[in-house]
């Protein structure tokens, strides 16, 4: 297989959601009916049986949502699938973030009765801000909730974007028989199966076909369902949009697709009909040599995730690298743009979930795990070959601004060594932001006292729990509900110097030294700007930009 064939078969994709909408189960479902699973909720993988491939830490088995990304490489149909599972809550965006800026398509699901939620409208932005296409699956239709037309409107008014829908529920709720494909004018009516486990037994009748309504009859469809569901054809196919792939891939057009998940009803047939349509690993935008297309001789790939401790029988540190151009080999020497030096990757992984295999070889578009280098690596940085005189440096991932803040105390003097070095390596995988505050009132240095700053509450106890449990070290925490709103400054003598003094505002510096103010409260803020209106205040540090 030539290289540009091994790009072409590339499919790197995420899926968003708001919490609850079900994507834990689709993304078990699509490994069920991609073969990387022959049970729905568990891994054959090394002979080993997991409660869930995608939700592999403790707390995640515990609470029973997802709070860390994972990557879950398999092929199926002639593709190369690296699946990248986000977590919904929305105290964990900023690892969502970093995750889709690996992701070359979205899978955008959404409830059937709760429709269009807010975190999935923040996961959009995003995905739009990076000029992601994305795909809609509208979940949960075995369960009563609102008309398919009536989501189609929402999905078109909320998000400005041409809904196209490929297939047509038949009925929903307990009336719910299957799915119309509306592509080759076929009827996929399926059986439930214990709990969703196995791949939902399927019949398929073709719309034209004479026998046609005695066929949706004998699958226990009655009148009113059947007579919905032509009218609703009638309508989409007289004024329903017509896909266009070229506005899908510029994201003016999602495709639709309808089913559920936990039942599998058209999972397979979503599958089959996703991978052709989503992107093969497009150009990336470097920002001082322009577009690396993938196809190009010279190896990049940047780094998005960090990941300590996935698996207790090894306890080392994985770091996620997404290849944008060129062909990674084992052993090979590259380039680290950040610090200029070269680098050996010994130690290369394939992934899927916390189980690892190894990894000799990888392509644009593919996802790998390095655990040589540890230490090396940071969220955001580039590595590459080719003239180090000419180095390439991919976005960076920015950092956001926290809204919750907190002390964190070690009561065990002994255990001293085990919370700082847990400490720094959550850090550095950006589960939490650490703050350093300056007690002395201004940015000239003197007594200083490290916080913990995050997106919401959850991330503290996640912090706790890893502690504990990975590092041994029982913390206590508190609370600091008196800061309310994070920004950064210029990093400029005379910019540090307007704010010393300003009226509720404490001065900090974040891990990278880079100087910020922590408001209590929203007034402080307020107050700040208009007796500095000069002054600039960043959500995001100023060396970086979301888009």
């Amino acid at each position: 297989m030539t290289y540009a064939t091994e790009v072409a078969c590339r499919r790197t994709f995420a899926i968003i959601s708001h919490p609850d909408a079900g994507k834990t189960t689709l993304t078990e479902k699509l490994l069920l009916y991609g073969g990387a699973v022959n049970l729905a909720g568990s891994v054959t993988a090394k002979k080993q049986q997991r409660q869930t491939s995608s939700d592999w830490m403790a707390i995640e088995k515990q609470r029973g949502i997802s709070i860390s990304s994972t990557v879950l490489n398999f092929e199926y149909g002639g593709y190369q699938i690296n699946l990248l599972d986000t977590p919904g809550h929305k105290d964990f965006a900023e690892d969502t973030y970093r995750t889709l800026m690996a992701a070359d398509s979205v899978i955008m699901l959404i409830d059937n009765a709760k429709g269009v939620e807010a975190q999935t409208k923040e996961l959009f932005k995003v995905c739009r801000l990076r000029n992601i296409p994305v795909v809609t699956f509208i979940n949960k239709m075995d369960r009563e909730g609102r008309g398919p037309l009536e989501l189609l409107d929402e999905v078109e008014s909320i998000f400005n974007i041409k809904p196209c829908a490929f297939n047509w529920p038949l009925g929903s709720g307990e009336r719910f028989k299957g799915v119309y494909d509306r592509r080759k004018h076929q009827l996929h009516t399926f059986e439930r199966t214990a709990h969703g486990a196995y791949k939902a037994p399927v019949d398929v009748m073709a719309r034209h076909d004479a026998e046609f309504e005695a066929f949706l009859a004998s699958q226990g469809a009655d009148l009113a369902v059947i007579k919905e569901f032509e009218d609703e054809i009638d309508i989409l196919d007289g004024v329903g949009h017509e896909y266009s792939h070229e506005e899908y891939l510029n994201g003016q057009l999602t495709p639709v697709f309808f089913g559920s998940a936990a039942n599998n009803f058209g999972v397979q047939l979503f599958l089959d009909t996703f991978l052709p349509l989503a992107p093969a690993p497009r150009p990336r935008d470097c920002e001082n040599n322009g577009l690396i297309a993938p196809e190009s001789d010279d190896f990049s790939a940047y780094v998005f995730k960090i990941q300590a401790n996935m698996n207790p029988s090894h306890r080392d540190c994985m770091t996620f690298v997404r290849i944008c151009s060129g062909q990674f080999e084992k052993d090979m020497v590259v380039q680290h743009t950040p610090t200029g030096k070269s680098v050996r990757l010994t130690h290369a992984h394939k992934l899927f979930g916390q189980d690892r295999d190894t990894h000799t070889e990888g392509f644009a578009g593919d996802v790998i795990g390095l655990t040589s280098n540890q230490g090396v690596f940071s969220i955001g940085d580039t590595i590459y070959s080719g003239n180090p005189k000419k180095p390439v440096q991919f976005g960076g991932v920015p950092t956001f601004s926290p809204k919750v803040f907190a002390g964190i105390y070690n009561p065990n003097t002994a255990k001293y060594k085990q919370f700082t070095k847990g400490l720094e390596q959550l850090g550095r995988e950006g589960a939490i932001q650490i703050i350093t505050l300056q007690e002395s009132g201004d940015f000239g240095g003197g007594y200083e006292n490290q916080i913990l700053a995050a997106m919401g509450q959850l991330q503290f106890e996640v912090v706790q729990h890893r502690l504990e449990h990975e590092y041994g070290v029982i913390t206590r925490l508190t609370p600091m509900p008196e800061f309310t709103h994070a920004r950064w400054l210029d990093d400029d003598d005379e910019v540090l110097a307007k704010v010393k003094g300003l009226h509720n505002a404490k001065p900090a510096r974040d891990s990278e030294n880079r100087p910020m103010l922590l408001f209590k409260g929203e007034w402080a803020l307020n107050h700040a700007l208009q007796t500095q209106p000069d002054l600039s205040l960043y959500e995001t540090p100023p060396n970086q930009r979301l888009g």
